[in-house]
């Protein structure tokens, strides 16, 4: 967690040196973007542990700066920045939640495939094991006519 408080320090330190010096705010939106994903995962962690710990001081930290640098989009931003920045975060959130996902079912692939492997393996054993048994039956059997 001290890493995503780190990386969304810093984040926010380029977004507002930038914004408090003319500069444009597409000219951050990587920062941006660092900043927002940090601050969903602290929220996750925050949320996860209950009141009271690092996270939630953490949390409320982000939530202070957030507010700080919607106030520069408010006035520093063209009409309706604000707006547009809600609809970014809401598709950012999108693609987080699908990236997750898609590694969630990446991982289950790859689980399901061991298995089978594994499965696979043991039938084979199995087979072979018993065929091994019955040859050996046979050998007693033909050995005992003779």
């Amino acid at each position: 967690m001290l890493a995503e408080i780190a990386a969304a320090n810093a984040a926010f330190g380029v977004i507002k040196e930038a914004l408090s010096n003319g500069g444009e705010i597409y000219a951050v939106g990587k920062q941006m973007a660092e900043f927002f994903d940090a601050k969903a995962q602290i929220e996750k962690t925050a949320n996860a542990k209950g009141k009271g710990t690092e996270a939630f001081f953490a949390r409320e930290q982000l939530r202070q700066k957030e507010a700080e640098f919607l106030e520069m989009l408010v006035y520093q931003g063209r009409p309706g920045l604000i707006d547009d920045w809600w609809k970014f975060q809401a598709e950012r959130k999108k693609e987080r939640e699908a990236e997750i996902r898609a590694i969630k079912a990446k991982v289950q692939r790859r689980k399901d495939m061991l298995y089978n492997v594994l499965i696979s393996i043991l039938v084979f054993i199995a087979g072979v094991t018993g065929f091994g048994l019955v040859a050996v039956m046979v050998y007693v059997v033909m050995r005992g006519k003779m």
